[in-house]
């Protein structure tokens, strides 16, 4: 029998973003036992820390995949909102985690990540009045649909 899992997409925002860089998954994953610890005593605290993992944390962009147990992945989600610090080597910085999504696999979460990223590219494009911007930021969205775009290409070619 496997266990199954829920994964968290998670957004960390922080108030100043160049504290990105001072982020670790120590920090991270301190900060989220912590306040489940907190929210649900000791039994919450148990429940979460079996499965509790960090699959990925992106500095530069804020990005953390959570991992837990199925069972109690409404635990974890209750908790997250109430996260308001992280703590490194000493300093505080004040943040706030942003839940993007929850899913079964990590690939589910990757698909709804792209779509997200799409979709913030087309906002910024929108608001862009600087030319070379507003190209850098095209040549972006062509990027992440390349891909899409050769593959209905090519069968348009075959059915002709």
């Amino acid at each position: 029998m496997r266990l199954k899992c829920r994964y968290f997409l998670c957004e960390l925002v922080l108030e100043d973003p160049r504290w990105r860089h001072s982020i670790s998954h120590s920090s991270v994953l301190h900060a989220v036992r912590d306040a489940v610890s907190k929210l649900h005593g000791s039994f919450g605290d148990a429940a979460c820390n079996l499965g509790l993992s960090i699959k990925y944390l992106n500095a530069y962009t804020g990005i953390i995949f959570l991992r837990c147990r199925k069972a109690f992945h409404q635990l974890l989600g209750s908790s997250l909102p109430f996260i308001t610090s992280l703590e490194n080597r000493g300093q505080r910085y004040s943040c706030f985690f942003n839940t993007l999504h929850i899913g079964g696999t990590i690939r589910t979460c990757q698909k709804f990540l792209i779509e997200y990223n799409r979709k913030q590219l087309a906002v910024l494009l929108k608001n862009c009045s600087d030319p070379e911007n507003k190209d850098a930021i095209q040549k972006s969205i062509a990027s992440c649909s390349l891909e899409v775009e050769e593959s209905e290409f090519s069968v348009d070619d075959y059915m002709n």
